[in-house]
């Protein structure tokens, strides 16, 4: 990703970026990683997190991300639909799998397939997720899968581990400074379950 940064730099011109976020408190890190190298667009794709109050309560947060000072520039959210039947139909046969196993995979190629067909239609130049600042998300198969979306809709995927250099850390500290609702499962009904 720092190489990544490089090039953009003696390109000169800000890239676009679809940022696939799973929440406000995993998004404040990374987005504070980025803004400087990409014009960035917030793309709140999560079918898998239940029940829909929950969904909206996460997406409320970003109100309070987005209009800190710290976050005061211009990012735009991408509309996204609330589609608790495309993670059901995209795990199928996965629902008894362990957390962190099979199923999450299934949901990660969902969502990050959708983001990279968006970030197509949007004419972003880049796509990428928050999922990797947390210690609970494998980044090695979040970047394959996101290399895989790359080849089929032919948007450049920013390979990232956003936990690495103290991210999750700092995400909780802004999480703690901005006051943000910071839920105590991944998202989806099964992770409340196991």
């Amino acid at each position: 990703m720092e190489k990544e940064f490089e090039n953009i730099e003696k390109g000169g011109k800000k890239p676009t970026l679809l940022l696939q976020c799973c929440c406000a408190p995993c998004s404040s890190a990374v987005l504070e990683r980025l803004k400087e190298h990409f014009d960035l667009k917030i793309y709140f794709y999560n079918p898998n997190i239940y029940p829909q109050e929950e969904y909206e309560k996460r997406l409320g947060e970003f109100e309070k991300l987005l209009f800190s000072p710290r976050f005061a520039e211009k990012i735009e959210m991408v509309p996204s639909e609330y589609s608790q039947g495309d993670f059901e139909n995209a795990i199928k046969g996965y629902e008894n799998e362990k957390e962190g196993g099979a199923r999450c995979e299934k949901c990660f190629r969902l969502r990050l397939f959708e983001t990279a067909k968006k970030a197509k239609e949007t004419g972003a130049d880049y796509f990428c997720t928050t999922l990797t600042v947390s210690p609970h998300k494998n980044a090695e198969l979040l970047n394959k899968i996101g290399e895989e979306a790359e080849k089929e809709y032919g948007v450049k995927f920013l390979r990232s581990d956003f936990k690495k250099k103290e991210g999750y850390k700092r995400s909780i500290e802004l999480s703690n400074e901005l006051n943000l609702y910071r839920q105590n499962y991944c998202g989806c009904k099964y992770s409340i379950w196991f």
